[in-house]
């Protein structure tokens, strides 16, 4: 018995930890790897994105280049990027769903200056995609799905405007079908709150660290404990599970 319950307080402290990982702007531990420290939010932001097919290479991190020629983009803000990317990477005609930070001034911002919301921007993910494969309505059920649209002061265990949902609009197109589906979910009644996620002009997108680039596919096994520890899983199970 006594054995028993020190395995559980231990997975439950093991599940705080992971809950609190993508909110923590406290300086790297040198004793750490870079994998340990991005595990815990820690690692050093001097090491800006370098690929070049997705990025544009400047002092500090870097704005997002244009999208190929005949893909076009959308850009979501839900919370965690790390929780993000993988949902639209999964869809057939996505491309590319790249993490980093838009929706404030600041150029060139870090991980520790937005993870510390001392800046305007927020984490968002920028989807890469063949319209003529996944249409921008496809890519809107992907976002709803993937986070709480309920909830405007951050999601799940990450708290702060540096975590607010968005959808960033790049055209009029978009924004009218961002309406639409906003309207359509508010009146589903599938949540018992208003839908309050504001749908805004795209502006300059910047290229996160390259530590935090397919942080899903990289680091698995921590970041489906921090999934499952921030409260994401367990929300989405519930609130979609007979979807």
């Amino acid at each position: 018995m006594f054995t028993t319950r020190l395995s559980t307080i231990a997975i439950l402290l093991s599940l705080c930890v992971a809950a609190s990982a993508c909110q923590s702007g406290s300086s790297p531990d040198a004793s750490k790897t870079p994998t340990d420290q991005a595990d815990e939010g820690t690692t050093s932001e001097s090491q800006p994105a370098t690929t070049s097919a997705t990025a544009v290479k400047t002092e500090g991190q870097p704005l997002a280049e244009p999208a190929p020629k005949g893909m076009e983009v959308a850009t979501f803000a839900g919370g965690c990027f790390w929780c993000m990317e993988g949902p639209f990477e999964k869809v057939d005609g996505v491309q590319a769903a790249i993490s980093g930070y838009t929706g404030g001034p600041e150029e060139h911002p870090t991980y520790k200056q937005v993870s510390s919301g001392s800046t305007g921007h927020t984490e968002a993910v920028r989807v890469i995609y063949d319209p003529n494969v996944v249409t921008y309505d496809v890519l809107l059920d992907v976002f709803w799905k993937s986070m709480d649209p309920t909830d405007a002061g951050g999601q799940f265990a990450d708290r702060g405007s540096q975590y607010r949902p968005a959808i960033f609009v790049h055209t009029e197109a978009q924004r009218e079908l961002a309406k639409k589906s906003k309207a359509t979910l508010d009146s589903s009644g599938r949540f018992d709150k208003p839908i309050i996620v504001p749908i805004e002009d795209a502006s300059d997108f910047w290229v996160a660290e390259d530590y935090h680039q397919d942080y899903y596919k990289t680091n698995a096994e921590r970041y489906m404990r921090y999934r499952i520890g921030s409260g994401r899983q367990g929300f989405l199970d519930k609130v979609w599970g007979d979807k």
